[in-house]
């Protein structure tokens, strides 16, 4: 199918009517993310014609958003920080192209983030991709219909698929770049029930696995950045509202937990960030431990 030319908002609902069209009556089908991918893809031009947005389409957003960055026809895309998340958290970037990659690699959509210049042509092995998929989605709903649905085999007897495959996304799919085994970041469920805290760590930062704690070493921290090696310790309660006796034994039992972090983050090469509610409870740890790298979030409970 050749190329199209048309508008974002456009080209995005008539994606989303394409892959939602024919389905059998009163069948619920489970929402991809592999083509919920590729039509977010499709809003933006590519200097590759998308083969590494289709090749990555599989895992989540900001893993794809990083490593297809630079295939981005960034010539034609301008980045405007609107929540200010990304600008506080790459304060000391040397380059811009940073913020950019912080903001393009957001799990959400944030209306004005990214602006296309001119119009979008949908690349073709992106196209491609959206209809190998809906042509595969087609041919297993006759399937459902003609064939009777065989018994479900025991969780317990499953074999866990690799991350990426079109089955199963169990196991995370190492760093492009990676070290000792026990320093891979794995993503793992979340240790708090916080919602707000989870809430903070998932979206300042920004997190590259959305609902997930990362394990490094054997120590679990809030969020690994995306775009970059940095592990991420969020503090979200009401330090400012505690009397100064509560105040000091929280920092030193907060310094206990971080002084842990941060060695096992810098032995297996990456930066370390905490990331506190307030001003007042950032200058709290710096009083202690001026080295810190510490940022304000801002995040309300």
């Amino acid at each position: 199918m050749p190329p199209r030319t048309c508008s974002a908002p456009l080209l995005l609902l008539l994606l989303s009517a394409c892959a939602t069209m024919d389905p059998s009556p009163g069948e619920v089908e489970a929402p991809s993310p592999r083509l919920a991918h590729l039509q977010r893809a499709a809003l933006y031009p590519w200097t590759d014609d998308g083969q590494c947005v289709v090749r990555e389409a599989s895992n989540e957003w900001p893993i794809l958003a990083e490593r297809c960055f630079h295939a981005l026809d960034r010539d034609r895309v301008r980045f405007r920080d609107v929540t200010k998340r990304c600008a506080v958290a790459y304060a000391d970037a040397a380059a811009p192209a940073v913020v950019a990659l912080c903001i393009f690699a957001a799990p959400e959509i944030v209306v004005g983030a990214v602006v296309v210049v001119g119009a979008v042509v949908v690349a073709a092995a992106i196209q491609e991709g959206i209809n190998a998929y809906q042509r595969h989605a087609s041919r297993e709903r006759a399937k459902l219909r003609t064939q009777p649905t065989p018994a479900e085999e025991p969780l317990a007897n499953q074999t866990p698929k690799p991350k990426g495959s079109p089955t199963g996304d169990i196991f995370p799919v190492p760093d492009s770049n990676p070290r000792r085994p026990e320093c891979e970041a794995i993503p793992v469920p979340r240790a708090s029930k916080d919602d707000p805290h989870n809430e903070c760590a998932d979206k300042f930062p920004p997190n590259r696995y959305p609902g997930m704690d990362v394990s490094v070493g054997g120590i679990r921290f809030d969020a690994l950045q995306v775009g970059v090696r940095v592990l991420w310790e969020i503090k979200t309660h009401q330090f400012d509202k505690y009397n100064s006796f509560v105040q000091r034994m929280e920092i030193d039992k907060e310094l206990k937990q971080i002084q842990r972090e941060r060695a096992i983050a810098t032995a297996c090469g990456y930066d370390f960030v905490i990331g506190v509610s307030t001003q007042a409870h950032k200058d709290a740890l710096l009083a202690k431990a001026p080295l810190l790298n510490i940022v304000v979030t801002g995040c309300p409970r």
